[in-house]
């Protein structure tokens, strides 16, 4: 019986061989995916929750050192998962220096920070109806305080990104004046963006519905790119994948906001109804490829977008569940690599909808994942992740270390 490494190599040789006669750079694919790299939230390392329960796994973070930990973990066996993205006020580091240190020895680095101003947490003004965007100035003032404070954090740590999400929205007819709750949250963003380092990038998130439903003070992509623009040219739109109505045709808005150079990041997951936050390309794996079939020359051209994987893990072990969205990310970068560009442009150019259509399904149905494997195993990560983290028991060690009641900070 021949080894997993055998049929590993066996299949990987099989495939590179198809692919070269194709006319494919195998080894030029294999060095953008060694090269790309993917965020993970300090927030994604525990158990997840409903609105009506949360379940424990056991042996989860307390505290952002164990945060660390894990995510150093969870490269170790993918590399592809070489940073972090703190939230605060839920990770705000005691010693930021030591921290900085701490990530810097375990081979992390710190992505983006995210602001929180759809929880109060002891502050002075509550957020429940609105923070940016709200009707008291000294509320708004707050919100703005509170994610100038986020922008110092990160910089300490030597991130980059400040990433805004706002809950601020109505859930009846007549709560809001629309147009003064949006005025209001430009000049609260534009008063943000005036502290932002001059390398550093402001990225604007949106979502259509909750935890409002009557309506989201920035429910859509346009909406987000009217702000950043309002704020200047290191402000952009952020994409979160599950942030969107059913059915919309999210490839097209990541192409326009490509087009006019204002995407500025994503946050990966995976969605049946709506914000679902499911495993990454577990759902809507077509969806997936054809995103990245939009941005495959920026990424081959090392464009500055930001990759972050953003999802709740209501029943799996979330570093498990982590594995398999990093690991269907790849796949779907993968198999983009392989579309021939120069003949889907032509297609397009001739409406040629069958070759067009056919161009990307051939893509698509190609099994890459012996092209994953191999760029993980030559960036010195595991043939198997899963496979080598369950056969070391980590989860059973974690929780023999931090408890079985232990709770990852935050949640």
């Amino acid at each position: 019986m021949p080894t997993i490494s055998q049929i590993h190599q066996k299949t990987f040789n099989f495939q590179r061989e198809i692919l070269t006669d194709k006319g494919i750079e195998v080894e030029r694919l294999i060095n953008v995916l060694m090269d790309f790299q993917v965020a993970i939230p300090s927030w994604a390392l525990g158990a997840g929750a409903t609105r009506f329960g949360r379940f424990s796994i056991g042996g989860e973070p307390r505290n952002i050192e164990e945060k660390i930990e894990d995510i150093a973990l969870i490269n170790q066996l993918t590399r592809c998962a070489n940073s972090v993205s703190l939230h605060i006020p839920w990770d705000i580091p005691e010693d930021t220096e030591a921290i900085r240190q701490f990530a810097l020895e375990k081979g992390i680095a710190f992505d983006s920070v995210n602001s929180n101003t759809f929880q109060d947490y002891g502050q002075k003004h509550s957020y429940k109806f609105g923070s940016l965007s709200h009707t008291k100035s000294a509320v708004r003032q707050q919100a703005i305080d509170h994610n100038k404070q986020v922008i110092d954090i990160g910089a300490a740590l030597g991130a980059k990104v400040l990433t805004l999400w706002l809950a601020d929205g109505s859930s009846f007819a007549g709560q809001h004046n629309f147009a003064k709750a949006l005025e209001n949250t430009q000049i609260s963003l534009q008063s943000i963006y005036t502290h932002l380092p001059i390398d550093w990038k402001m990225l604007i998130e949106y979502k259509p519905f909750e935890p409002n439903f009557y309506s989201m003070v920035i429910p859509d992509w346009g909406t987000a790119l009217l702000l950043a623009n309002a704020c200047g040219q290191r402000a952009f739109t952020l994409v979160d994948l599950g942030h969107h109505l059913p059915n919309t045709n999210i490839e097209q808005i990541v192409a326009t906001l490509n087009w006019q150079k204002r995407l500025g990041g994503f946050h990966f997951n995976d969605s049946k109804f709506a914000d679902d936050d499911v495993t990454v390309g577990s759902i809507k794996p077509f969806q997936l490829f054809l995103i990245f079939n939009e941005l495959s020359k920026e990424i081959t051209s090392n464009n500055n977008i930001s990759w972050m994987i953003d999802a709740s893990h209501n029943l799996k072990d979330p570093l498990e569940d982590l594995m398999q969205s990093l690991e269907n990310i790849q796949i779907a970068l993968a198999k983009s690599l392989l579309v021939d560009q120069t003949a889907l442009s032509a297609a397009q150019a001739e409406n040629d909808v069958v070759h067009g259509a056919q161009i990307l399904q051939d893509a698509f149905e190609t099994d890459v994942r012996s092209l994953v494997a191999e760029a993980r195993i030559r960036a010195g990560g595991e043939l198997n992740p899963i496979l080598s983290y369950r056969g070391q028991n980590i989860r059973r060690n974690r929780i023999e270390k931090r408890g079985q009641n232990a709770t990852a900070s935050g949640l």
